[in-house]
């Protein structure tokens, strides 16, 4: 398992792994930066370029990777540098998301510890990820790589579960 920023070489596949998320009925993807949402690849490759250097206050410097095992796009994984007021409550530094037909494998875990080690890199100390409290496999997710539940708060009706990990706490 490998986190790889993406590339036009790429394009088949990343647009492979959107259609099995909507060949599933799942229309949101998370933590892949808008591909769910974007014209064309070329136009969210740009995009995915461009934000690590965001100098925005509304939204905030991001990095995209794709989770990639054997060769295969597994997942999507987004790491935000830094948060604002509303990732500090709902969304955290990091999203993530796994294909339907690969879940229950522990990608989203490898690609956790993965994201966690680009983190440091970055010069977080701690990162807040959150999940829905209905999503047990996302939790266990957080807590099999160091999280600690802060607190559950209600988005829209939904129970958001808060979760830090401290970086200097968890392997290298």
């Amino acid at each position: 398992m490998e986190l790889i920023f993406p590339t036009q070489e790429l394009k088949e596949q990343a647009l492979a792994y959107r259609q099995e998320h909507f060949d599933a009925g799942e229309m949101l993807i998370n933590g892949d930066a808008g591909l769910d949402e974007a014209e064309t690849y070329e136009a969210w490759l740009v995009k995915v370029k461009e934000n690590p250097t965001l100098k925005d206050d509304k939204l905030v410097p991001s990095t995209t990777y794709f989770g990639v095992a054997d060769g295969k796009i597994v997942g999507t994984i987004d790491i935000r540098h830094r948060l604002n007021d509303y990732l500090l409550q709902f969304g955290g530094h990091i999203g993530y998301g796994v294909r339907p037909t690969e879940r229950r494998k522990g990608y989203a875990t490898k690609m956790l510890a993965l994201a966690l080690e680009k983190c440091r890199e970055l010069g977080l100390e701690k990162v807040l990820i959150t999940c829905n409290k209905d999503n047990t496999p996302s939790a266990k997710t957080i807590i099999n790589n160091g999280g600690v539940l802060e607190n559950e708060i209600v988005e829209n009706s939904v129970i958001m579960q808060r979760y830090w990990i401290e970086l200097w706490k968890t392997k290298l």
